[in-house]
């Protein structure tokens, strides 16, 4: 089940709601808390049923041996790093063996000649997103940082459907305390309304800007060949950067719109990350609870304030190796994560040399980048992200005459003038008005953000028969 569904929007959303206020209004704290549990392993179950159980046994393990990391007293020291480890090992297993397992028979197949099988396992939905709040959650424990939840709310942390599928990756610190506070066991009309705002925004950024772009964008990805015109190439490029955005920042406004219609406050995942002026600003905007995490969890563990510079890149390049390979089971996930973690390596060394180039250089370059990298993301294999790079520098295939790439340009145009006026209002967006942050840091309840927010549904509402898969279920 997904959001921007007639199932989720006309039946879940609405009984889930009314239910989980209606026994908090009777004061059935404890059985409300359970039937929202209830609720997001039933939400979960209907998108990954068969790997349902494995999830539930998971969220459960994991719980076990976090409180008794919690319970260990200074004298365990071997013990606790010993459970640590092997509670941090299960969750990785889980997801290597979902992920991973046909990516390492292909290459061990690769260097010794054999011919085993691949598995095609069906990677579960969310597997990697929970994964890490999971190991976040032990090793938290580990580092005595966490109190002794009780499992209710625990199961709230891990469950709770609006971020459970995508993220944005929810910290227990900032979560479990909020369903632990009475006053948001009650309806709170202005949270309603600011997260129905936020809900339609997001709707929007995913049926009618994120789909149609997406769509156009993976019939030429997937159709690859050996010489590709240049304007082709430069255009599906940009729109798929494009679409990648509005399609995961839609469902990051969803689900914090969900949140807030439950009165709690999911943190945001993106800052205009398009008008970023060199790498390290843009993961600084890009998937932020993702920066986060890697920032607390990986960097952290090998770079050590006052440690030499080149630790800091050392520390860097490790971090975006691991988001790499997080992100895609293909060695062109990993050479991304690289080439990502050498351009935010190259800011920072620009910053501590106190180099700038003027900001429309600045943010030429980056912008350039981000669609760069973007291409070796969304492509299938090395040679068909080459085949796109050198199609980029295909002036050939415009013309000979300034007459001639006119035409050649209007013609293109003009072929594809839905998307390309969907394209140009996505960048418009992206570079000129204000992100879904500071709307929200603006939104006062009325009839103009409700009659703002119901024109945004109706226009999603009549567009949900061609829903498009969020790109992110796919990692």
């Amino acid at each position: 089940m997904i959001f921007s569904t007639y199932q989720f929007i006309f039946a879940f959303l609405p009984v889930t709601f009314f239910v989980y206020f209606l026994l908090n209004r009777f004061r059935y704290y404890s059985i409300a808390k359970i039937w929202l549990v209830l609720a997001s392993l039933y939400f979960y179950g209907q998108g990954s049923p068969d790997f349902f159980p494995f999830f539930l046994g998971s969220v459960i393990g994991n719980y076990v041996v976090g409180s008794c990391l919690t319970r260990m007293d200074g004298e365990q020291r071997m013990q606790k790093k010993l459970l640590l480890f092997l509670g941090i090992m299960g969750n990785v297993g889980l997801l290597g063996y979902y992920k991973y397992t046909d990516f390492f028979i292909e290459n061990y197949n690769l260097l010794t000649g054999s011919d085993y099988a691949l598995k095609h396992i069906v990677l579960p939905i969310g597997i990697s997103f929970f994964t890490f709040q999971l190991i976040a959650f032990l090793v938290d424990s580990y580092r005595g940082e966490t109190k002794q939840y009780d499992v209710i709310n625990y199961l709230l942390f891990i469950t709770f459907f609006p971020q459970l599928i995508v993220g944005p990756i929810i910290h227990h610190a900032e979560v479990v305390p909020q369903f632990e506070d009475e006053k948001n066991l009650k309806l709170n009309f202005d949270n309603i309304a600011a997260g129905l705002f936020l809900f339609s925004i997001g709707c929007a950024k995913k049926i009618l800007l994120a789909d149609p772009l997406t769509t156009d964008a993976q019939a030429f990805f997937g159709n690859i060949t050996d010489s590709l015109p240049m304007l082709e190439s430069w255009y599906h490029s940009i729109e798929y950067t494009v679409s990648y955005y509005f399609d995961l920042s839609g469902y990051a406004d969803m689900a914090i719109g969900l949140g807030l219609m439950f009165n709690i406050a999911i943190p945001h995942n993106f800052d205009s990350p398009y008008k970023a002026r060199n790498f390290q600003d843009y993961w600084k905007r890009w998937h932020m609870t993702l920066s986060r995490f890697l920032s607390a969890y990986i960097f952290r563990s090998v770079y050590r304030k006052g440690d030499k510079w080149r630790n800091y890149y050392i520390a860097t390049m490790v971090t975006f190796f691991v988001s790499g390979f997080w992100h895609g089971a293909g060695w062109t996930f990993v050479v991304w994560g690289i080439v990502n973690g050498v351009f935010v390596c190259m800011a920072a060394w620009m910053r501590r040399k106190n180099l700038k180039f003027p900001f429309p250089i600045a943010f030429f370059l980056t912008a350039v980048g981000v669609v760069g990298v973007r291409v070796l993301f969304v492509s299938t294999t090395f040679t068909d992200a080459w085949n796109v790079y050198r199609g980029m520098v295909n002036v050939g295939s415009l013309g000979g005459s300034v007459y001639e790439i006119a035409q050649h340009v209007w013609g293109f145009v003009k072929g594809n003038a839905q998307c390309t006026i969907l394209l140009a209002a996505g960048l418009f967006i992206c570079w000129f008005l204000p992100n879904s942050r500071q709307m929200m840091e603006r939104f006062k309840p009325g009839w103009k953000s409700a009659v703002y927010a119901a024109v945004l549904l109706l226009l999603c509402i009549m567009q949900m028969n061609q829903v498009v898969q969020f790109l992110y279920f796919q990692f």
